[in-house]
């Protein structure tokens, strides 16, 4: 058989029959197909991405003929007001701060707060540290699902004929962007449900909810926008990476099914990826090439890497991945190229986005996972493989790898097929192909080193990573620990000197604040107005902590301390109020999903769950407040428990705060270490008593 080749659970999760299997080939392909999946759509939609934008044209190669609006957003708010019974679930990774630039700021505020209640937005900030959510999924009521490298975002779409003069190949601001190349897969029956089985086990990880199956669909192939699928009733296996934790083992399924597939490989290896840093796969094809001397090799890839973190950490990756091919003598075997676009006058090359690995006529995979080290073991991965079980089958994987081919080289798919033939080699038959688009070859030199490469493309999570060599001089022992304790202190350095030199301050600055309290009366009526002001503070979600050292820089140690602890205590239980008053329903409409992890987090044990939520805060101090106050913690409980939490940094803030502030406005070397001894202090204070209400729980 075929697919013997799978082996769950050690390189596959499950192995499912699909009804039907459908590849689709660049954006507008996929983004018409799915939007008449949607269209078809009676109850549930789940879309889990690594990026989504709202304002992403889902559209094909053609304009839609539904009336409805072209923009994601717009049109999933159109398909809910039309089917009062559809409900649309949207999960997206958390990233970190430096992604933000090329993502919708207001994402959520527009998904969550701008749509209708049946579309429930969540951001999926349950991974590890340094790990990302990178599958690309969506589940269409449990009756087809679409994965692969394709998030809906913007800069994405693009037809297959990638045209330099195309007019809608532009962003939201009208700019244009370079040809764009992706691949995504489509599965019903079995492997659908399977795959809507994986997406809300990643949604009940990042919202503690859980999603029913929806039982038996009945969505068939025409409804889901394709009429002729590639495939029916085929074997397709579903592969996962998933990150370790503290609590669970990582699942490495994507790395042992590429290494499996590539030992079956006998005559040809096709492979489109974006990042081609993962040694043991480099090795592990050329170890097949030396036991099969008629295997080759040929590798599309992006021309160059953009930005300089991909620069300066994936490129080096990529060169030194084929050189594992020049050591071996295999130079000749295998062939790294690139897609340009356009004429002798114009070109412009064209980014390869997809992850396809095709091995001879047997297995076509198509997914999320690149062949890079996060991928492997790091970053949250579905990758989609089809086992060609019939001759119809395996003539069909032939044709979607000589498909795909012909679009890079600007040719027909029966060139490409008939060069193939004649040729005897894969390699050979695209040697010279090409008129508006053409392969060429990549040449580039190993980018300057930095030392970030096992930041930026780990196999595991960054606080699984041992010590690595060479850093600190091979001393240490635990390098990430240092590396956290460094970033916090770079961190405040550039804080204060963003505080002191870009006039950033104003009601930000607690000195700025502190001359707004020191105008204030002592005693009774000066405590009663610092109370006043933190309630204020709190009804717009004002940090306390600013606050907490405001007063302290205002008052000192006494009475600054009651007048703190005071008025932090009159701003929760003022939000705990509101919150009671308007109950949950309110909270979920404008919160989301996420409120049920919060919910869980704050009421679970009374006076231990809130002191711990105050301790390690997972949300804002008013957030805290409200849900509290809207799933009726009771109100004792809840007071002791805020008390109890807020001691530590009350303290250490209250006796300190003056000169933490000169820390961050005036850094000084002496200054800074003070910032962050009174951290580290803070830090472990919360954590020891964390310790003993985890001990008293368990008792």
């Amino acid at each position: 058989m075929a697919d013997a080749v799978f082996d769950p659970p050690r390189n596959a999760w499950r192995v499912v029959r699909a009804e039907a299997a459908h590849v689709l080939v660049d954006a507008a392909d996929y983004f018409g197909a799915l939007r008449r999946a949607m269209l078809a759509a009676r109850r549930r939609i789940v879309i889990v991405g690594w990026d989504v934008d709202s304002r992403t044209r889902l559209v094909g190669a053609e304009p839609p003929n539904d009336d409805l609006p072209e923009e994601l957003g717009p049109f999933l708010t159109a398909l809910v007001e039309r089917t009062p019974d559809l409900r649309i679930k949207i999960l997206v990774w958390k990233s970190p701060l430096f992604y933000t630039l090329d993502r919708q700021a207001e994402v959520e505020v527009v998904l969550q707060w701008g749509t209708p209640a049946a579309i429930e937005f969540a951001f999926d900030d349950e991974l590890p540290s340094g790990s990302a959510q990178h599958q690309k999924i969506v589940v269409v009521d449990d009756a087809i699902a679409f994965s692969g490298g394709l998030d809906l975002t913007i800069r994405r779409w693009d037809t297959r004929d990638h045209d330099l003069d195309d007019a809608r190949r532009v962003d939201p601001a009208g700019k244009p962007y370079p040809p764009f190349h992706d691949v995504q897969m489509a599965v019903t029956g079995e492997a659908a449900e399977a795959v809507a089985e994986l997406v809300a086990e990643r949604w009940r990880a990042a919202t503690h909810e859980t999603l029913q199956p929806l039982g038996r669909p009945a969505l068939t192939a025409p409804k889901m926008g394709i009429a002729e699928p590639h495939f029916r009733d085929v074997s397709v296996a579903i592969a996962r990476t998933m990150p370790s934790d503290s609590e669970e083992a990582g699942v490495r399924e994507v790395e042992a099914l590429f290494a499996d597939m590539i030992d079956v490989a006998e005559r040809a290896v096709y492979i489109e990826n974006q990042f081609l840093t993962c040694l043991p796969v480099a090795e592990r094809l050329v170890r097949r090439m030396l036991e099969r001397p008629a295997l080759e090799v040929l590798v599309v890839a992006p021309l160059k890497h953009h930005t300089w973190i991909e620069h300066t950490t994936m490129q080096n990756g990529r060169v030194r991945f084929i050189d594992v091919f020049r050591q071996a003598g295999l130079s000749d075997r295998i062939a790294l190229l690139a897609c340009e676009v356009g004429d002798d006058e114009r070109r412009e090359a064209k980014m390869i986005h997809a992850k396809v690995m095709i091995v001879d006529d047997r297995y076509l995979r198509v997914g999320s996972a690149n062949l890079a080290n996060r991928s492997m073991g790091a970053d949250s991965e579905c990758d989609l493989v089809v086992a060609a079980e019939r001759p119809a089958d395996r003539a069909m994987v032939r044709r979607i790898r000589d498909e795909l081919i012909a679009e890079h080289c600007g040719c027909t798919v029966d060139v490409v097929g008939r060069a193939i033939d004649e040729k005897g080699s894969l390699l050979a038959a695209v040697a010279g192909a090409g008129k508006g688009c053409r392969l060429v070859d990549v040449d580039e030199e190993e980018a300057t080193a930095v030392g970030m490469e096992w930041i930026a493309d780990p196999d595991r999570p960054l606080t699984d990573i041992e010590p690595i060599a060479g850093l600190s001089g091979g001393r240490g022992r635990h390098q990430w620990r240092w590396l956290a304790a460094g970033a916090l202190v770079i961190a405040v350095v550039l804080a204060g000197l963003a505080w002191r030199y870009s006039g950033a301050v104003g009601v930000a600055d607690p000195r700025e604040l502190a001359n707004v309290m020191e105008t204030f009366p002592g005693g009774v009526v000066g405590g009663v107005l610092v109370a006043g002001l933190f309630v204020l503070a709190g009804l717009v979600a004002f940090p306390v902590t600013l606050l907490i050292g405001a007063t302290a820089i205002a008052f000192g140690a006494w009475p600054g301390l009651p007048y703190a602890a005071g008025g932090a205590l009159a701003s929760a239980l003022t939000t705990y109020g509101i919150g009671r008053l308007i109950g949950p329903d309110v909270l979920r409409r404008r919160m989301g999903p996420r409120m049920t992890r919060l919910r869980e987090a704050v009421s679970e044990r009374g006076v231990l769950a809130v002191a711990g939520v105050r301790l390690l805060p997972v949300a804002p101090f008013s957030i805290v407040n409200l849900i509290a106050g809207a799933f009726r913690i009771p109100v004792v409980d809840y007071t002791v428990g805020t008390l109890l939490g807020l001691a530590p940094g009350l303290v250490l803030l209250t006796a300190l705060g003056d000169r933490l502030v000169a820390a961050i406005r005036e850094p000084t070397l002496w200054r800074v270490l003070l910032l962050v001894a009174v951290l580290v202090a803070w830090a472990l204070t919360s954590f020891g008593l964390q310790v003993l209400i985890s001990r008293w729980r368990r008792r």
